[in-house]
């Protein structure tokens, strides 16, 4: 943005002063003052706008925290002491006590805020303040930072540039002004001739006020005729309008006469009617006391039924109590059976194995009687045999 003034000739000492946004700091002392100036300027922002949170403590404790919250509340307490002591200025020292336990809270508070920026950016876009001197002191306060910055960075080649920029700036705004005188002349002139044209026009317009007035002599005149005409007109529109008046009262009669056959003969059919209602409506109180007669007892006859079933229900209940304990006895039963037939089935199968073993064991022994027997029987042949050899 700065590429315009410097091909237009406009020194860089001067560049600064029009555009401070530019400066730069260009040494660690520089950046220190600055700091100072900053931490200075947002302090004053911040004390501007201390005042109106303690206006608003509820809205915004919770943004602002325990600490800060407490902090405050110790602020409005020694502000509301320390007016109380300025309207009755017998106690100075205690006054004086009062003032610097001010201003550590304010250094307190302050120390808190700083601790927190993003807190402070966000409290400038919530709390509204009025515009006050402090408004007028801060403002002061930051042209006088930039004009610290302006003479902290201007070196004396600069100074003397901007004096000569300076220099060159008031003759040409002599020469400004000696245009300007003449173009001054110029609209005198113009003026002048504006006015006489004007006087010229105002000739013309009383001239045709003239005219208008003579017009306005013949159109009174034009006017007087026509209301002569208007009023001969009206006594016609009068006329007629009574022979028709008289026409539409001949009309009147006769539908007049037309409604009150009408209200006759309707009264005469409203008389029907409210006999047929006050039949019908007897009708109805007849059906609505058989409807109460036969809805009793139909109720009498439901709390009977309901009384029964109610009983029944009862004895039912009864009933699949006993149901469930005889299945129980039941069910034991068919178990006692199942394990009596199945000891039974064992016993029977017991029977059968020894049955079994018995019947081997007899046909062994008899196997083996037959074959003792044999084997004696051979035994006695062997005998008698060799004797008889002998």
């Amino acid at each position: 943005g700065m590429a315009t003034p410097r091909k237009a000739g406009i020194p860089l000492g001067v560049m600064k002063v029009l555009d401070p946004g530019q400066l730069k700091p260009d040494s660690t002392e520089t950046e220190r003052i600055l700091t100072v100036f900053d931490e200075t300027i947002v302090k004053l922002e911040i004390t501007r706008l201390i005042p109106r949170i303690i206006g608003s403590l509820e809205r915004f404790a919770r943004m602002l925290g325990p600490e800060i919250t407490s902090s405050l509340l110790e602020h409005q307490k020694l502000s509301m002491e320390i007016q109380d002591l300025l309207a009755s200025p017998e106690d100075e020292e205690r006054r004086r006590d009062v003032e610097q336990r001010l201003k550590c809270s304010l250094r307190n508070t302050l120390r808190l805020f700083l601790a927190n920026p993003l807190l402070y950016h966000g409290l400038k876009y919530e709390v509204w303040v009025r515009e006050s001197p402090a408004d007028v002191f801060i403002k002061a306060f930051k042209e006088f930072r930039d004009f610290t910055l302006e003479r902290l960075l201007t070196s004396p080649d600069e100074e003397k540039e901007k004096i000569q920029f300076m220099e060159d700036i008031s003759l040409q705004v002599e020469k400004n002004m000696e245009t300007i005188s003449a173009l001054q002349a110029e609209l005198e002139a113009a003026i002048q001739t504006r006015d006489e044209e004007v006087n010229s026009k105002d000739k013309k317009i009383e001239n045709l006020k003239t005219s208008m007035q003579n017009l306005d002599k013949d159109c009174r005149s034009d006017i007087q005729q026509i209301t002569k005409e208007g009023e001969k007109q009206q006594k016609e529109d009068e006329k007629a309008s009574q022979d028709r008046c008289a026409g539409l009262q001949q009309d009147v009669l006769h539908l007049i006469a037309q409604f009150k056959a009408l209200v006759l003969e309707h009264r005469a059919l409203e008389l029907v009617l409210r006999k047929k209602k006050c039949q019908t409506e007897r009708e109805i109180e007849k059906w609505v006391q058989k409807y109460d007669t036969d809805m009793a007892e139909k109720q009498a006859t439901y709390e009977e039924v309901e009384a029964a079933y109610n009983e029944e229900k009862a004895q039912l209940a009864l009933l699949m109590e006993k149901h469930a304990l005889l299945l129980q006895e039941y069910n034991e039963i068919q178990e006692e059976r199942r394990m009596l037939k199945e000891k039974a089935e064992e016993a029977a199968r017991e029977a059968a194995r020894r049955n079994d073993a018995a019947t081997y064991i007899q046909a062994f022994w008899k196997g083996y009687l037959v074959r003792s027997i044999y084997k004696s029987k051979l035994k006695k042949g062997k005998g008698k045999g060799k004797g008889r050899g002998k």
